[in-house]
């Protein structure tokens, strides 16, 4: 071999690591950015605020059935 194919592959190899070694860190970074967010603690107090108020509309539309239900008899 050559040593400027030797050269070549250790410059290939050594761009594609530092590329690996790159992308491996935003990856990492972003994990943790997304881990800090409050997006998670917000969507699930939503989550929570919602399924009481279905259940409020919901006690709310049977009693209201049951109402006209007693009235029509």
């Amino acid at each position: 071999m050559s040593a400027a194919l030797i050269h070549d592959r250790l410059h290939i190899k050594t761009f594609w690591e530092k590329k690996i070694n790159s992308e491996s860190q935003f990856v990492d970074n972003e994990e943790q950015r997304m881990n800090k967010s409050a997006l998670n603690k917000l969507r699930g107090e939503w989550l929570v605020r919602l399924d009481s108020r279905n259940k409020h509309l919901q006690l709310l539309n049977d009693s209201y059935v049951r109402k006209v239900k007693t009235e029509q008899t």
